[in-house]
């Protein structure tokens, strides 16, 4: 058996020694790049490796991209290798913020072509509550695995295709923007240079996909959710967003558990939208 979407503590804690599995702990914070490193050495889920959200999972920053660019194909596929992850590897990835870091590994090994990748529902705050063990100790280096990708380059939206489409008048890819309420409407912006969203975008946030418990809400009311948001626009024609191309996979993920699929990734996302000062900004609802 596999698992593409979600897998719950007891599960996984059922698997922890599986030979063809592989854990990843994702946390990380925006303030503080260091600080997903020093929980991870505190304690994670026996046999999890680190994922570091700048340094692996994200490529250089250049003038014209957002903060967390795509890798490169061929240096994720080595990284992934290198920790033992072939073709036929489940992956279950996790963090401490209700999958929102985790979700772009979950998002990577989607786009490379492999479907045997879950994110842990609740990740560890679950764990923990659960009573489940950790470990301080990192997992041995396993034999290096040749990760053959198979990139799906459809799953990406530029930043030029958005902009053709206002440039036309068109309106048949729907942007659906991840961040809070306050930075979409312009009224605060912690992290980028310039306020406010693209326009047209509607804006879902997150924190919707989530019961109080930090764990996904089921199905049903995920598509009630979504539905409402597109108002009869179809899923294949919709792209994610966020701030950096990072949170706006955790969309991804609860349009896949709503059955509404093929929505596709505004990878640069606000902050390499931006970056172009001719592109249009609006704010405000």
């Amino acid at each position: 058996m596999s698992f593409s979407t979600l897998i719950d503590c007891e599960t996984l804690a059922a698997r922890l020694n599986e030979n063809n599995w592989r854990i990843f702990d994702c946390r990380f914070d925006l303030a503080d790049t260091r600080r997903g490193e020093r929980a991870y050495a505190a304690g994670h889920i026996p046999g999890s490796f680190y994922a570091h959200l700048d340094r692996d999972l994200a490529g250089p920053i250049s003038p014209r991209s957002g903060r967390h660019p795509l890798p490169e194909i061929a240096d994720l596929s080595a990284w992934l290798g290198a920790r033992g992850v072939s073709r036929d590897t489940q992956v279950i990835a996790y963090d401490d913020t209700g999958g929102t870091m985790a979700v772009r590994l979950w998002w990577l090994l989607r786009w490379l072509g492999h479907r045997q990748v879950a994110l842990l529902d609740g990740g560890l705050p679950s764990w923990v509550n659960a009573g489940l063990p950790l470990q301080t100790d990192p997992p041995p280096t396993p034999p290096q695995r040749e990760f053959h990708a198979a990139p799906d380059p459809a799953q990406v939206v530029t930043s030029d295709e958005i902009a053709d489409q206002l440039n036309a008048g068109e309106h048949r890819l729907l942007l659906l923007d991840a961040r809070t309420g306050e930075r979409y409407r312009g009224e605060a912006e912690p992290i980028d240079p310039v306020a406010g969203h693209i326009p047209g975008a509607v804006n879902l946030t997150l924190q919707d996909n989530l019961n109080d418990d930090g764990r996904f809400k089921s199905p049903a009311a995920l598509r009630a959710l979504y539905e409402r948001a597109l108002a009869g626009h179809p899923a294949g024609d919709t792209a994610v967003m966020c701030g950096s191309g990072v949170t706006a996979c955790h969309n991804l993920l609860a349009m896949e558990l709503a059955g509404l699929t093929g929505g596709r990734l505004y990878a640069g996302s606000w902050s390499e939208w931006i970056r172009d000062p001719g592109r249009p900004v609006a704010t405000g609802p």
